[in-house]
């Protein structure tokens, strides 16, 4: 399948990545930044350098790849688990603006699968913005994934399990991967 991976370098992204070419998939990996384009290519996906705001530049990528699966892993979290609170706003955009604008292109491209992270806790000022994204998401025809929070490699917590819907990075990576022919609906991705 082709799919094109907005958020490829992101947590999630770099896990899925490597089992979307290790099962023959044709990966675009999308991020903003041009300094993480050579790790993509690395991990075996074609990279992408652009911001999922400009929708000009956005729409001419996805359709550049002719995707059959457009997948959303987007966030626009901080390093320092300290300053989410500060992001709050700007994550909420990614959740509404981002999503129009990758639905929009994924449509533009004919691309007939979409892919959206979502989370499976609350979010304190974020429940709004996660309804609009997930109904969008399912209007489209596409599979929400509410992950647990993460823990593993390159999250806030490391190696640390945390208390509640958890998930560890890898696990929901592989989870994803089921996910890739699922028919649309919610899916929850978290620890038992």
């Amino acid at each position: 399948m082709r799919i094109f991976l907005a958020g490829a370098s992101g947590v999630i992204g770099v896990a899925l990545v490597p089992l979307l070419v290790g099962d023959g998939h044709q990966v675009a990996g999308m991020t903003r930044s041009a300094a993480k384009a050579e790790r993509l290519a690395e991990l075996g996906a074609e990279p992408v350098v652009c911001d999922v705001y400009d929708t000009a530049a956005l729409l001419e990528a996805v359709r550049a790849h002719r995707p059959e699966m457009v997948m959303h892993q987007l966030t626009d979290l901080p390093d320092d688990i300290r300053r989410i609170a500060l992001h709050l706003r700007a994550n909420n955009r990614i959740r509404t603006e981002g999503t129009r604008n990758l639905i929009a292109a994924a449509r533009a491209a004919g691309a007939n699968r979409f892919l959206a992270q979502s989370i499976a806790f609350k979010a304190p000022g974020a429940g709004r913005a996660i309804a609009e994204h997930e109904r969008m998401v399912l209007g489209f025809g596409g599979v929400v994934v509410r992950y647990g929070m993460f823990y593993g490699p390159g999250t806030f917590s490391g190696g640390r399990r945390l208390p509640g819907a958890r998930v560890h990075v890898e696990q929901a990576a592989r989870r994803t991967v089921e996910l890739l022919e699922a028919p649309s609906g919610v899916y929850e991705v978290r620890e038992r």
